[in-house]
């Protein structure tokens, strides 16, 4: 298998998670990492052995070797890097939210088709066993056809004054809007929702939001960020899904691993990204496995959907104007 050169836009803490996850990988190679602080672009090539480093995306994806670029900038700058990388020739994995307008998502897409490179949007979920495993239910039929999905999505509340940045159904609830539309198999016809915003009138601690699929499946989506700290719960999420055949519950509060100490309780999260001796495990890694060796191969990714991403951001969308407004919105 063929060495695949992959780059990292935005240096956060999630960008550094995808650094991990691509260095985990034998046959990838990290080529360059580009973030707006320098400090930062050196800090982390000095830690993983990366050799291009940049503060400007544009130069970066000007890099001919470069096989696949991963945009982690903020969820609002999305737009620029991925179009730049796209017409540079690159393939392009775009972290979630791949957008907050659906009018950028669609000129991803557009931009995708026309120049005939892969987009391939980071909705890791489906890499998780958990709800992986539901995914195949549903389509061996030992679920069968979902009737109704019901998707709770719980984080600590200390996360909030990070997160709040970006209202809670692009940063949160996005999560379950494609695995809502992953497991219906149809779109959205009608949405709606209700919100809490105890701090931020812009951005609600609490949202939910009723779906209508047009093939008449019908979801519910809870998204908050009230779980006490002192519960010491890292990802506290639940669903059910009821279909012809049969019904698969989900439930990631008990892990499998608690940690009792003086300083409280830990039920540590195991599935999405975990660094234990230096070898990661997770979703993530999974996610960047499956493309890049999709890459090597030269293969299309298929088992993630950017049209599926785009119908999300407009689900997204309806959702806000739903809550915000009081009224049912039809798409």
């Amino acid at each position: 298998m063929r060495k695949v050169r992959v780059a990292v836009i935005g240096l956060g803490s999630w960008g550094e998670c995808h650094l991990q996850a691509f260095h985990s990988l034998p046959y990838v190679e990290i080529a360059a990492v580009c973030d707006i602080r320098e400090e930062r672009v050196h800090s982390l090539a000095d830690q993983y052995g990366v050799r291009g480093r940049y503060t400007d995306y544009e130069q970066l994806c000007e890099l001919e070797e470069i096989d696949l670029v991963s945009v982690v900038t903020f969820e609002k700058d999305h737009l620029q890097p991925t179009l730049k990388a796209l017409k540079s020739g690159k393939r392009v994995l775009v972290e979630k939210p791949v957008a907050t307008l659906v009018e950028e998502a669609a000129e991803m897409r557009d931009a995708s088709i026309n120049l005939n490179r892969s987009i391939i949007p980071g909705h890791l979920l489906r890499f998780d066993p958990k709800y992986a495993e539901v995914y195949e239910g549903i389509r061996s039929g030992s679920i069968g056809k979902p009737r109704s999905i019901y998707l709770r999505r719980g984080r600590a509340r200390s996360l909030f004054a990070t997160y709040r940045r970006t209202h809670t159904v692009y940063e949160l609830m996005i999560h379950d809007i494609d695995l809502a539309i992953w497991y219906a198999a149809s779109r959205v016809r009608r949405v709606r929702a209700y919100e809490i915003a105890l701090t931020d009138p812009e951005c609600p601690e609490i949202l939910w939001a009723n779906l209508e699929f047009d093939n008449g499946v019908l979801a519910v989506l809870e998204s908050h960020w009230m779980t006490p700290d002192e519960a010491g719960i890292a990802i506290a999420d639940t669903a059910e899904i009821i279909g012809e055949q049969g019904t698969a519950h989900v439930d990631t509060r008990e892990t499998g691993v608690q940690i009792w100490n003086s300083g409280g309780r830990l039920t540590p999260d195991l599935a999405i990204h975990r660094d234990i001796n230096g070898l990661r495990f997770g979703a993530l890694r999974e996610q960047m496995n499956y493309v890049c060796q999709c890459i090597a191969q030269g293969e299309e990714p298929q088992y993630t959907s950017f049209a599926d991403a785009v119908h999300g951001i407009e689900v997204a969308g309806a959702i806000l104007q739903s809550a915000k407004s009081g009224k049912e919105i039809s798409l």
